[in-house]
């Protein structure tokens, strides 16, 4: 699923660039997966989105910030068993205890007993192998602190979009910053705005 621009032409605009729809698009289009990659994070609201997480532990943690629950965006959370490929579907307050993003396993909410089958024989209070995963996240409104570094990126690509170190023309002579070679890249103070919606590395396993 391609995301849209963080961003919009007409942001781009108002911040003084200039070009054609086509070449302010694309300078949208690169700042954004710029972004996105640093960030780890789609940003975007996206709904329904399913994903497979390795289990294992007490606590797991849904990579894609904020999370969205409520009645027209739930949560759906299935535990999967190791070869058998027996689902448990855990529910939350029940099964698990939710803080942000952090789903937190409890203990069984009956006794368990061989008659259950799967999950009897497992360890309590730890996920199982594998956990699938529906839900919804990002932002509805993209936050403007990340609005103003793919503002600022597409900017430093339109500035320089043959890659040009230096140009000189008679008596005029004009550099470009080395961030705008070979494609504006982030800087620190880039990086230093984006820190706050940056997420550890979490192995996800599409489905």
């Amino acid at each position: 699923m391609a995301l849209p621009p963080l961003a919009t032409a007409a942001d781009l605009r108002d911040a003084g660039a200039t070009g054609t729809d086509a070449a302010l698009d694309l300078a949208l289009r690169r700042a954004s997966a710029r972004v996105r990659r640093y960030t780890r994070q789609d940003i975007t609201f996206v709904e329904n989105d399913t994903i497979t997480l390795p289990g294992g532990g007490k606590v797991l943690w849904l990579p894609q910030y904020p999370l969205v629950v409520d009645g027209a965006h739930p949560l759906t959370v299935v535990e999967i068993a190791d070869f058998s490929g027996v689902e448990w579907d855990a529910i939350e307050n029940r099964d698990y205890s939710r803080i942000g993003n952090e789903l937190t396993r409890g203990y069984p909410w009956q006794a368990p007993t061989r008659l259950m089958g799967w999950p009897w024989n497992r360890a309590q209070g730890v996920w199982a192998p594998k956990i699938r995963v529906t839900y919804s996240h990002g932002y509805a409104e993209v936050p403007e602190d990340i609005v103003d570094v793919v503002l600022d990126l597409a900017t430093m690509n339109l500035a320089n979009p043959e890659n040009l170190r230096q140009i000189s023309i008679d008596d005029y002579q004009r550099t470009f910053a080395s961030e705008t070679i070979g494609s504006a890249a982030l800087t620190r103070d880039h990086k230093d705005a984006l820190r706050p919606f940056r997420r550890p590395v979490f192995s996800v396993v599409t489905p």
